[in-house]
């Protein structure tokens, strides 16, 4: 039976305005009629960036937390449930509290037209107003200059994760036009951690940062530098040392996990009780679901790896390659995204591919065509009409591991299957 909740979130859905555009204009409105409560938020730490953002998220949490400090968190998508998406007083927000913040919005939006995102980030503000905390982090949805969440006045922190090509309709089909979008999050703050980055687009971001005072940079050393006006100065100890290797899979956690630790630094730096000898035990007990996740299911091992784009595939790609798996893979994907490509990355270090549709997402790739998608580059493919006939078929397999990859929204359907 469908929830209270669920059923207004799906009212949400249907109030998506006709002719989308990245604007902040209806949710500022929105944000008006509801008394501004993005104005009145705790000191936030704000994360754009294509991959990466969950999980540096998910490591600073883990630090403040271990720290006794209360830490707010917004994320998305989620896996199972909308609520995952609202952490209160580092709690996942009951139901009540959810609903009623949901309701209230409604009542006020009055049905005028608004994105999904918004008028549930709209909702997300009002509980983070509500309840007091000593930090909100917010994860961006999509870009950042015009991003929901960009609407918040001020930032304590502003953070750049990892970026790549990726929602090219709506933030440009370069580097370096998406990168743009990302580094609109940095307003108002002379905090900011550029994590690492290619080469090119490095340079590229420092020529926009230069102007700015007070900037700290994580680079590929496990450094990081604070930049003044004119040059880059002072080189910090080398953070390498403070920590263990993240419980989170992936070389490029190891990425992910330095630029929390940057984080850490500067707030102990801003007088924030930050115990450096904490650091080590939060990152390496960081969870964070649906990345590389690795569950134990009878004789098998099942890798949950949401990864939709072409440079999270490049990291899936390398993780199979460094640990010598060669797994059978269940894939579904939004037909947004560029399966092709993301196949292609991957077709070496898998052994036999499971299209599958998303069930339940009418956006996705159906199956046969992600069957035409895998015959043109020669991987070996197997048509199995759903998903419970294609588990049964894989742990009977020879086959130790089973991948499941290709959307987050996918790994939310099966991954409650294994638990």
């Amino acid at each position: 039976m469908i929830s209270e909740t669920d059923k207004l979130l799906k009212e949400f859905i249907n109030l998506h305005p006709k002719f989308i555009d990245l604007s902040l204009s209806r949710l500022e409105y929105l944000l008006k009629k509801l008394g501004d409560p993005h104005k009145n938020l705790p000191p936030t730490i704000h994360i754009a960036g294509t991959n990466g953002k969950g999980s540096t998220l998910s490591f600073i949490k883990n630090i403040l937390k271990n720290n006794n400090y209360s830490v707010h968190t917004y994320t998305s998508p989620h896996l199972e449930k909308f609520s995952e998406r609202i952490n209160i007083n580092n709690k996942q927000v009951n139901a009540s509290r959810l609903l009623a913040s949901l309701k209230f919005v409604k009542k006020i939006n009055k049905g005028r037209p608004i994105t999904f995102f918004e008028i549930t980030t709209a909702a997300a503000f009002v509980l983070f107003s509500k309840y007091k905390a000593d930090f909100l982090i917010l994860e961006t949805g999509l870009g950042g200059r015009l991003d929901a969440t960009n609407i918040i006045p001020k930032k304590f922190l502003s953070i750049i994760t990892s970026i790549g090509i990726d929602h090219e309709e709506f933030l440009g089909n370069t580097l370096k036009k998406i990168a743009t979008e990302k580094l609109g999050i940095i307003k108002n703050t002379n905090k900011v951690i550029i994590a690492k980055q290619n080469k090119e687009l490095e340079n590229f971001i420092f020529k926009k940062l230069k102007k700015m005072n007070g900037v700290y940079y994580y680079n590929k050393d496990y450094k990081f530098k604070k930049i003044d006006k004119n040059k880059f100065f002072y080189q910090f100890q080398n953070i390498k040392r403070n920590f263990s290797k993240p419980s989170l899979e992936g070389d490029h956690q190891m990425e992910n996990a330095s630029t929390a630790i940057t984080a850490a630094i500067v707030l102990k730096k801003n007088n924030y009780n930050i115990k450096i000898n904490s650091l080590g035990k939060s990152i390496s007990n960081t969870k964070w679901p649906g990345r590389i996740e690795k569950i134990k299911y009878k004789n098998k091992i099942i890798i949950f790896d949401g990864s939709h784009n072409l440079s999270g595939a490049e990291k899936l790609n390398q993780y199979l390659k460094n640990n010598n798996i060669r797994p059978n893979v269940i894939f579904g994907m939004l037909n947004n995204k560029k399966a092709f490509e993301f196949l292609s990355i991957i077709k070496k270090n898998i052994d036999i591919l499971y299209p599958i549709q998303i069930p339940d997402e009418k956006n996705s790739y159906a199956q046969k065509e992600i069957y035409k998608v895998s015959k043109k580059i020669k991987l070996k493919t197997v048509i199995v009409s759903n998903l419970s006939a294609i588990n049964r078929l894989l742990i009977n397999s020879s086959n130790k591991y089973i991948l499941v990859t290709g959307s987050l929204y996918l790994i939310g359907k099966i991954r409650k299957k294994y638990l």
